[in-house]
């Protein structure tokens, strides 16, 4: 099973909160993507990363934007006034990836609106599961958006594939749970593994890698396309078995922050503050 697949029309404006620089798009289908360019930062690895990442969690039941496959004609930036825009448009013709666009979305500030420990626990959990470096209190990663939250930008999960000759050592990596933005929500970590762990199955993964196209693949040294699909599959697996080396430690973090609650000064306007999404 694919993505689904659209075309870009028009882009509207660029989104300047990462240093990938993605953009807006409208497409052909009458939506509005946020799209993440093959031609960016380190290139279709991240594209790689969102959508196994993405779609696995979408496949545990977490709540993600709709992802699709953009094709972009790099003229559609001849137009665009700004440079490093008609440059990144010009790198990256062909398929990009595009989440569904959330408009009016607030960033999910835990202190603003209220996190059931159950989804906080399962979150942190899958966070672990691929080594998502990149939901912090500095930088939560989740909107909110008709009433519920969503989780976005997984480009930074899955590390080991920019080295895959050392990959192995990613499967017992240790996560770093302590600076991760549900602590505070009495994350219920033993309940999220009990329902998502029997859940995490070959054929899922299988499903999952299947859903990342060839054209963000090929090229690679490490291997054909399927045979970089059946990797992802396999690194995922193997971490997943191996969760007592790093799950303690995440369990650690919980119940240290429960014991000493951080003391962070936060800007109380700052919560309200409505992102471009």
């Amino acid at each position: 099973m694919a993505l689904r697949a659209v075309t870009a029309i028009r882009y509207v404006t660029p989104l300047r909160e990462g240093g990938s620089l993605p953009g807006v798009m409208e497409a052909d289908d009458l939506g509005t993507y946020a799209v993440k360019f093959r031609g960016a930062g380190q290139g279709p690895k991240v594209l790689v990363a969102e959508v196994v990442a993405g779609e696995l969690a979408r496949a545990l039941g977490l709540p993600v934007p709709e992802l699709v496959t953009v094709d972009l004609d790099p003229a559609l930036g001849a137009a665009e006034p700004d440079q490093e825009v008609q440059e990144l448009l010009r790198a990256s013709p062909g398929l990009n990836l595009g989440a569904d666009f959330l408009p009016g979305a607030l960033d999910l500030d835990p202190a603003a609106f209220s996190v059931d420990p159950g989804f906080a626990g399962r979150v942190l959990w899958f966070d672990a599961l691929v080594g998502n470096v990149d939901r912090s209190w500095r930088n939560t990663n989740m909107l909110f958006w008709h009433g519920g939250p969503y989780l976005i930008d997984h480009g930074a999960t899955l590390t080991f594939h920019h080295d895959w000759a050392g990959a192995a050592a990613w499967v017992t990596r240790r996560y770093d749970a302590r600076e991760h933005v549900l602590l505070g929500a009495a994350p219920d970590l033993d309940a999220a593994d009990a329902e998502l762990g029997p859940r995490v199955t070959g054929e899922l993964l299988a499903r999952v890698a299947a859903q990342v196209p060839d054209e963000w693949l090929a090229g690679e040294p490490a291997g054909t396309p399927d045979g970089l699909r059946a990797g992802y599959a396999a690194q995922l697996a193997a971490r997943l078995a191996a969760r007592e080396a790093w799950l303690p430690g995440v369990r650690d973090a919980v119940a240290a922050y429960a014991a000493h609650p951080p003391d962070r000064a936060v800007d109380p306007l700052a919560r309200y503050t409505r992102r471009p999404r």
